[in-house]
């Protein structure tokens, strides 16, 4: 008559689970879209690029200094034209290490070598001033299509 050794036991239904795992992905496609990591890390790869002009600007600005207001790294001579920053180019690396940048040459984050670190370097005569850029600035993710350049 009675279910005398019996204990009702109480536990979740598929349909419950299911329901609970459907919320949870969706929370997860908002949270995941919201955060938009390739944007993110985009960001961030420009901030490193815009830290690493600035090291290099400094480094030549200094040793333009200790000059007395001329570049000088043996036989390279930074002019009008473009150059690439690296073994391949401009190899400042001898003139700038560890005297002015103490470990090495900054390199793009995501395309930097030795031989091509990201970066040109070029001396706009009519500002009187050096010019370094990075190509690598032009991130899809953040909808930038140009170099970004600093002189100083």
């Amino acid at each position: 008559m009675f279910n005398v050794g019996k204990k009702k036991e109480r536990a979740f239904t598929l349909i419950e689970i299911l329901v609970v795992i459907g919320l949870i992905a969706i929370l997860a496609a908002i949270v995941l879209i919201a955060i938009n990591p390739a944007r993110q890390f985009a960001q961030a790869r420009n901030s490193q690029r815009e830290s690493n002009i600035n090291t290099l600007l400094n480094a030549i600005g200094q040793n333009t200094v200790d000059n007395k207001g001329l570049f000088k790294c043996g036989t390279i001579t930074i002019g009008v034209s473009t150059s690439t920053i690296g073994t391949s180019g401009a190899d400042l690396a001898s003139c700038l290490v560890p005297t002015y940048i103490p470990a090495s040459l900054p390199m793009d984050p995501s395309t930097g070598t030795l031989a091509d670190t990201g970066y040109t370097v070029s001396f706009s005569s009519s500002l009187g001033r050096y010019l370094v850029c990075s190509e690598g600035y032009k991130e899809s993710a953040l909808g930038i299509s140009s170099a970004y350049c600093l002189s100083r």
